[in-house]
């Protein structure tokens, strides 16, 4: 792995990885927030502010909340279990393969662990056909 994939994450780096999958297409949301998407689908976007992401102390909406697809339910629950984990969900997302994750949080993630979240959401998107060609060009490192 190397040494830029071992620093803290930055909020561009999302941008630009997302934009490193193929088939990737951006659109804005009512705010300009943006939306990434793979054949139609979005597989990453920023939020607007919502009344269920809300500052506990202060009850104010969180305005730097990004969603993250995920592949399934568990690992979801994966993300989400630990309560010192950026990443959360709220109950707005029951039952939705996703997980946020507020910008001012991202740094507690690596570039690398953002690039295998930001990948797994694409595949969880992403068309069979896409997917499976995907993976052809850049098998999983093996331990």
């Amino acid at each position: 792995m190397s040494r830029d994939n071992d620093r803290p994450a930055r909020v561009d780096d999302i941008h630009e990885l997302a934009m490193t999958m193929p088939h990737v297409k951006v659109e804005y949301g009512s705010r300009d927030n943006p939306v990434y998407q793979v054949g139609g689908k979005s597989f990453i976007f920023f939020r607007n502010p919502r009344p269920d992401a809300v500052d506990p102390e202060t009850g104010e909406r969180y305005t730097d909340v990004v969603v993250f697809w995920v592949e399934s339910e568990a690992d979801k629950h994966a993300l989400v279990q630990d309560e010192t984990s950026p990443f959360f969900t709220t109950a707005h997302f029951d039952g939705h393969p996703s997980v946020l994750l507020r910008t001012c949080r991202v740094g507690e993630v690596t570039r690398g662990e953002l690039a295998e979240l930001i990948q797994d959401a694409w595949m969880s998107r992403a068309s069979a056909r896409r997917a499976a060609a995907y993976l052809s060009a850049h098998p999983p490192a093996r331990p």
